[in-house]
């Protein structure tokens, strides 16, 4: 295990590295606290080890999930925790980081409470290699499948979220809250870019960087995703209903002012 001071731009985290570099790119599960539904997704995703490394970006999880002595199946290259502030985004500087220190030439990133179809990480990997910078998941184009998305979340998208960020970028995006993508070198070490920033906190990044891409004319495209909510029980999100709608407003229309260009 290295700790990893904080430094300009990157949260102080631990690195748990258990395997060598194999490939080009490495794929991030972001997580905190998800129990059994982060294990199982893990353990369905270790046969794509063979084409793709894989890490966990962990905001600090305390429920045992991701115990150390207990991830042996699942064929992880690394395990990164987060140990200094900041929600999702400050997990997603942690992974470009170490993406970036490791030489990787594209990072996939998805969350980790099971509602991915993680199958679809090859078709990440083969738009990467075709040369897009800017892939975004998106299960409201053709092959693409929302199974039990609430009805105000495909209402938000679709009338509100979607339509400001591709206003924003001057380009048709479809699925702007879906946090399964993919970024390669290029876009995320230009310096017109600059992800590495503590300014990125909550949900800051992912918008950031869908209308950064396009502004700048860097090659983005969608691709046919799978995102299943549970039939039944607690929706697994970290969004609160009230408060944390608001706080993604807020965030919607900051983005789209160009509020974190550099």
């Amino acid at each position: 295990m290295t700790l990893v001071p904080a430094a300009p731009g990157v949260p102080a985290h631990e690195r748990h590295v258990f395997a060598p570099k194999r490939h080009r790119y490495c794929v991030a599960v972001f997580c905190i606290n998800e129990g059994e539904r982060v294990r199982g997704q893990l353990r369905g995703m270790a046969p794509l080890a063979d084409q793709i490394d894989i890490l966990v970006a962990d905001g600090g999880s305390s429920d045992g999930s991701l115990a150390l002595d207990t991830l042996g199946e699942f064929r992880l290259r690394a395990l990164l925790v987060k140990r200094g502030p900041g929600k999702l985004s400050a997990q997603m500087r942690m992974a470009i980081a170490f993406m970036l220190d490791e030489g990787y030439e594209g990072l996939v990133v998805i969350d980790g409470n099971g509602k991915d179809d993680y199958t679809a990480i090859p078709r990440f990997i083969a738009l990467l290699d075709e040369g897009y910078d800017h892939v975004q998941g998106s299960r409201y184009i053709a092959g693409g499948r929302g199974v039990n998305t609430p009805l105000s979340r495909t209402i938000g998208v679709k009338l509100l979220h979607a339509p400001l960020i591709s206003f924003a970028a001057r380009t048709r995006y479809t699925d702007t809250t879906n946090g399964f993508r993919a970024y390669s070198r290029r876009l995320l070490g230009d310096p017109r870019v600059q992800p590495l920033r503590e300014v990125f906190v909550g949900y800051e990044l992912h918008y950031y960087l869908a209308i950064r891409a396009a502004r700048l004319g860097f090659r983005v495209i969608e691709t046919p995703v799978t995102r299943a909510y549970p039939e039944s029980g607690k929706t697994p999100t970290k969004i609160s209903p009230i408060k944390g709608n608001l706080k993604i407003m807020r965030t919607l229309l900051a983005a789209a002012r160009g509020k974190w260009n550099p």
